[in-house]
């Protein structure tokens, strides 16, 4: 992917969005698919959550072959999965840009990550010494997982998630993307699950601090797991500069000072108005009546 050298350097934040086409987050049957209680932390379930995650509510048939899935419904199990991840960024003159990784915090909103996830009630994990020393079958306290988990500094981890015989969590169904311990707070999963309003959209990645000059080649290393053939549609990797009205095109900025201005001028003539020749209020010249 290549910056326009006509377009000038990029200055941060740098956006880093996937695009999505033919998609249709706004059907009602999907967007009404999940369980709130469920994202925050509930292992119960109602009557009319467990109706509104159908079919994507259990796997398998009979009372002893079920498993849950958790998070339910279609909006969780349709997560964008792919694994996006800047390699590099080469100047026009082949010098390579260092400290410029894409951060992947802090693109979700911090209202939906305080007020509407959590991991579930009874959910636990704690950082071992040493991994040699890492066993989920070991110490005082009883974990869940069959092996710890590795992070990417090498840090080993054991986690307790609760009725993990009968239950597929997220971390489960996306372990090429949601670590066990984050779960439904991975940012990636809660900015796909605020869903879009039109079937062709863009949803936030990660965005770049540092300046890309005119002319730089950023290349990406793309896991690409998201089917788009069965349904038709589209998927493209997009890469804008931000501004104060958000993204890169400036037409919804312009239509918001327009009728700002509009108004404004508006505003202005109704108050010179009223200041310079006032109504009398309760005036009756102003009634009209009939006289026989």
């Amino acid at each position: 992917m290549n910056v326009p050298e006509d377009s000038g350097d990029m200055q941060p934040p740098i956006l880093v969005h996937y695009e999505i086409h033919n998609f249709y987050q706004n059907y009602r049957t999907y967007f009404n698919s999940y369980d709130q209680n469920q994202l925050f932390g509930s292992l119960t379930q109602d009557i009319v959550a467990a109706d509104a995650c159908k079919p994507l509510n259990f796997i398998g048939e009979g009372d002893d072959n079920r498993v849950q899935i958790n998070p339910c419904g279609l909006i969780a199990n349709t997560l964008f999965n792919d694994v996006i991840t800047l390699e590099s960024i080469v100047d026009k003159d082949g010098n390579i840009i260092e400290d410029a990784p894409m951060v992947e915090s802090g693109i979700a909103w911090e209202s939906d990550i305080e007020w509407k996830y959590r991991q579930p009630d009874g959910f636990k994990y704690e950082q071992c010494t040493s991994c040699d020393e890492c066993d989920c079958t070991e110490g005082d306290d009883e974990w869940s997982c069959n092996e710890p988990y590795v992070d990417q500094d090498g840090q080993c981890f054991r986690y307790y998630y609760p009725k993990d015989d009968t239950t597929q969590y997220l971390y489960e169904t996306y372990p090429m993307m949601i670590s066990p311990l984050e779960g439904v707070l991975n940012e990636h999963f809660i900015v796909w699950m605020r869903t879009a309003a039109l079937p062709n959209f863009r949803k936030l990645y990660g965005y770049i601090e540092q300046p890309i000059p005119a002319g730089a080649t950023l290349t990406f290393n793309v896991q690409a797991n998201w089917v788009v053939e069965r349904l038709e549609g589209a998927k493209a990797l997009v890469v804008s500069n931000n501004y104060i009205f958000g993204g890169k095109n400036h037409w919804l900025g312009t239509l918001f000072i327009v009728v700002g201005g509009i108004a404004s001028c508006l505003g202005a003539l109704f108050l010179a108005k009223d200041y310079l020749a006032p109504r009398k209020l309760g005036d009756r010249m102003y009634l009209k009546h009939k006289v026989e």
